[in-house]
């Protein structure tokens, strides 16, 4: 039976329940550290299913009669604050190894108010993230990843101002993001990626220091917001998100692009091919209409087709995203695509492109003379079109649609 308290004692009687809890606890002779922290350690450890401590963890290392902080106790994954003459040392951080510790999380946590990191990811801790965590005002690094948790974030999060990294990713975590997450003017890494997460993204431009942002597999809805210019890495995919991506327009740093799986529709604008640091472009699964691009010297651009009324048919495959430099993986499969493959694309296969999926679309025509060079080591995949594919070049496994979807488009041919 675990030591916590249930979460439904008000938030004052956890402080009686500790203060008691310490007069039981074994007073150690000279204790270096802080009898309540060494308290809240006492509770963790005994709110876990000891069956799932294994021999040789760093929980197995946690001696409860032993003072944490004192120079010949293990107590790995614990680092204490410098001794100072006639005060006690702090618990500053706890970072636990990976073995699958199975419990619950203590309210008492909120007591460890020196510390600065908490990493329990990658274990089997489920209930809802304490709400006395809006205790821990010097944390900068939390995370959470790969646990069970569930319910929703704790607002008491958005009070933490010194937080610089939050990964609370592949748990079961739903509600809403809270919009207050934009006064953490520290944070640069938030991952909230793999849970039942819903509601709309909130405007996240006042994190100025956001380098990644992974909001990906959740229940995310609503239009794009607008976000912070220092990301390098966003990832939305597999989400309803829905209008056009225009902000994304305004991200200059950005390296990495997943927007895939999501209802996200209008033109891709020529804004988000010429990002000139992108590495990684994923924008397939969606209901875009078209591509704008520019023009280029020496490079032919295609927009989209058009019936004889002007309406707009499908769209075709922008040659200028070879002038996006720095570009090597490239996803633009299952967006209604037509036309040929764009010649320019055959360089880029060859010299810098590592992937290439444009699959599940309806491209026409012969493959650039590059693609069936044998020494072509790529990911990719052009199956699912209407192309002359030779069965012998690998992006061609899986075959290519019927004839009877094929009529009428034109095959790109000159």
């Amino acid at each position: 039976m675990p030591a916590d308290m249930p979460s439904i004692f008000p938030s004052g009687l956890y402080s009686i329940v500790l203060t008691a809890f310490l007069a039981l606890f074994p007073t150690i002779a000279h204790s270096v550290t802080l009898e309540s922290d060494s308290a809240v350690l006492s509770l963790l450890k005994r709110s876990i299913d000891p069956n799932t401590i294994p021999i040789s963890s760093f929980l197995d290392t946690w001696n409860l009669s032993a003072d944490p902080c004192e120079s010949t106790s293990q107590f790995l994954g614990i680092l204490c604050t410098y001794p100072e003459e006639e005060s006690r040392q702090r618990i500053v951080a706890i970072d636990l190894d990976s073995f699958g510790y199975d419990g619950v999380l203590t309210q008492s946590i909120g007591n460890l108010t020196e510390l600065t990191t908490l990493n329990l990811g990658r274990n089997k801790f489920r209930g809802p993230i304490p709400d006395s965590i809006s205790g821990l005002r010097k944390l900068t690094t939390l995370s959470m990843s790969g646990n069970f948790l569930s319910g929703s974030i704790p607002r008491g999060i958005t009070m933490l101002k010194k937080l610089e990294s939050v990964d609370l990713s592949y748990n079961t975590l739903s509600g809403s993001i809270p919009a207050k997450l934009s006064g953490l003017r520290r944070l640069i890494h938030l991952r909230l990626s793999h849970n039942e997460l819903s509601g709309r993204i909130p405007d996240l431009t006042a994190s100025w220091q956001l380098d990644t942002l992974e909001l990906d597999n959740n229940q995310l809805y609503g239009n794009l917001p607008n976000f912070p210019a220092s990301l390098r890495t966003l990832s939305l995919s597999h989400n309803t998100l829905s209008g056009h991506i225009t902000p994304i327009g305004k991200l200059k740093n950005l390296k990495l692009l997943d927007l895939s799986n999501n209802r996200l529709t209008g033109s891709i604008r020529q804004q988000i091919l010429k990002l000139s640091q992108v590495v990684h472009i994923n924008v397939s699964m969606n209901l875009f209409t078209g591509i704008e691009v520019a023009k280029f010297v020496g490079i032919e651009t295609h927009l989209q087709d058009f019936d004889a009324h002007g309406n707009m048919i499908r769209s075709r495959l922008p040659a200028n995203l070879v002038t996006v430099s720095n570009l090597t993986s490239v996803n633009l499969a299952r967006n209604d695509f037509t036309g040929p493959i764009p010649r320019e694309y055959g360089v880029k296969v060859v010299n810098s492109w590592k992937s290439l999926f444009l699959d599940h679309n309806f491209l026409t025509g012969d493959l650039p003379q590059e693609f069936s060079n044998a020494s072509i080591r790529m990911k990719g995949s052009l199956a699912n079109n209407c192309l002359r594919c030779p069965t012998n070049v690998t992006l061609c496994l899986g075959g290519q649609r019927s004839t009877s979807e094929c009529v009428g488009l034109n095959d790109g041919s000159e």
